[in-house]
């Protein structure tokens, strides 16, 4: 523009409706919007070198020949430019990143440098990948030696809990104001995270011991004391399954007296016969309803008259009512009375009812802490301590050449696992064989002989040869 043109008047439009927004001109924004984005991505001059900007060409007129590239080495040099279809992937944006740690890829350049050897051909492409392959062997080998000479150090218990807040410093106070699921969250975001378990795998089944160490007497060679005190244990047991065995007796079997086949047989016929006298009963009952059904009919409930109270006989109603209500308020205020001359006595009644609730209270304690050292019931069958191995005196041995015997370590193993709660209780189960019912077939039946016959004759045909054997013996 220049000093003789008039400066262009901006009309000045109504904008009362939307449809008039339209009519505004935005081009010089949108002009310079675009030449801020087109900054963006090149840059602006005061951004730019002045070896960006400008080549100082200070080389001397070359006299000499250029090398010139075969058509092979063009190839390879073509080969390491970028392709032209993935030159719109390419990012030519001189925007800075909104995100400044974004994990960028870079990928590691695999195969052959083209371009060292087509410029720098020092040494022959084959003898290259040759050193390069006793290189990686020589490397591989030594990785290999590491692992064999490598010796595992086992410092610490792997059975053992610990806890993570240990390792952690400010993470464990000992007043307890941070809980373990926020260390479980700072650990994570400081970069040691820990894996959270289920509250299931930290919860024990039982308090009992993991293994425990079989009776003194039980060694091969015992000392007199542990073997008489494990006989004796193993008596005290077989007394008490007797003595059990013998109550269940008492309260089954002997309750019940003997009676004779002849009385047992009357009591069978009186139980069975019992349907068949209330049947006789129900006949003679119809027979007696048939006879009544002639005779004419009477109610059995006289007829009902609505006599109405008189105000003397509601008046003595009233009267006797509040005569009741009057009775009933007294015997409270009496029984107050009472309560208050007592209050001792209802004092040591409720410190006794207290006091029983509390020995119940503390007798529920005392059974659930014996129940976490008892095997809980994981199947069908409760478990049942298995009986205690023992030799007697005199199978006795004192050496492991001639000991005696009694039990199996396998066993051992597999009732502990069940009395730690890691099995169910499981017994063998002995299943009956079915019998075979055997037939003849229809073609190997003679006619009018039954199969009982032929069985008949194959014993007597058994035993006549077995005499005949004898005989001749």
């Amino acid at each position: 523009m220049t000093a003789l043109e008039p400066a262009t008047k901006k009309k000045r439009i109504s904008k009362k409706n939307k449809s008039a927004w339209r009519k505004t001109d935005i081009q010089d924004v949108e002009q310079f919007l675009e030449d801020q984005r087109q900054e963006e991505r090149i840059g602006t001059f005061t951004d730019k070198q002045d070896d960006d900007l400008f080549v100082l060409d200070a080389s001397p007129q070359k006299t000499t020949k250029s090398t010139v590239l075969s058509v092979k080495q063009k190839r390879k040099l073509n080969a390491k430019k970028p392709m032209r279809s993935h030159q719109a992937l390419e990012n030519t944006s001189r925007v800075q990143d909104p995100i400044a740690k974004r994990n960028h890829v870079r990928q590691k350049k695999n195969g052959r440098n083209i371009e060292l050897e087509v410029c720098n051909p020092t040494k022959p492409r084959h003898r290259q990948a040759n050193s390069d392959r006793a290189q990686y062997y020589e490397k591989l080998e030594q990785r290999l030696a590491d692992k064999r000479n490598k010796k595992v150090a086992i410092d610490k218990d792997i059975w053992q809990e610990v806890d993570f807040r240990d390792a952690i410093p400010g993470l464990k106070d000992e007043k307890g104001w941070i809980s373990r699921d926020l260390a479980l969250h700072t650990a994570g975001n400081i970069g040691k995270k820990v894996v959270k378990t289920h509250a299931s795998l930290h919860h024990k089944t039982t308090k009992a011991k993991k293994f425990e160490l079989p009776h003194p007497g039980m060694s091969y060679n015992p000392a007199p004391e542990d073997h008489q005190a494990l006989i004796s244990e193993v008596v005290e047991r077989e007394e008490g399954i007797i003595k059990k065995e013998q109550h269940l007796k008492r309260v089954t079997t002997s309750m019940f007296s003997k009676v004779t086949p002849e009385e047992r047989d009357r009591r069978r016929l009186e139980e069975m016969s019992q349907g068949i006298e209330d049947e006789e009963g129900a006949e003679k009952s119809t027979e007696n309803a048939e006879e009544d059904a002639d005779k004419p009919y009477h109610t059995i409930n006289a007829p009902v008259e609505n006599k109405k109270k008189s105000k003397q006989a509601r008046r003595k109603e009233l009267k006797q009512k509040e005569l009741s209500r009057q009775t009933e308020l007294k015997r409270k205020l009496k029984q107050q009375t009472a309560d208050l001359i007592r209050i001792k006595s209802i004092r040591h009644e409720l410190d006794d009812e207290e006091e029983e609730l509390n020995d119940l209270k503390k007798r529920r304690k005392q059974r659930a802490e014996k129940a976490k050292f008892e095997p809980k019931r994981l199947g069908r069958h409760k478990f049942e301590e298995p009986d205690l191995d023992v030799n007697l005196p005199e199978d006795l041995a004192g050496n492991l050449r001639n000991v005696k015997t009694e039990s199996s370590l396998l066993k051992d193993r597999f009732h502990t696992l069940q009395r730690n709660n890691m099995l169910p209780t499981t017994k063998l189960v002995s299943r009956k064989k079915a019998k075979v019912k055997r037939f003849e077939r229809s073609s190997h039946k003679e006619p009018g002989v039954s199969y009982q016959d032929l069985k008949d004759r194959r014993r007597a045909a058994a035993a006549a040869a077995k005499a005949a054997a004898d005989i001749k013996i």
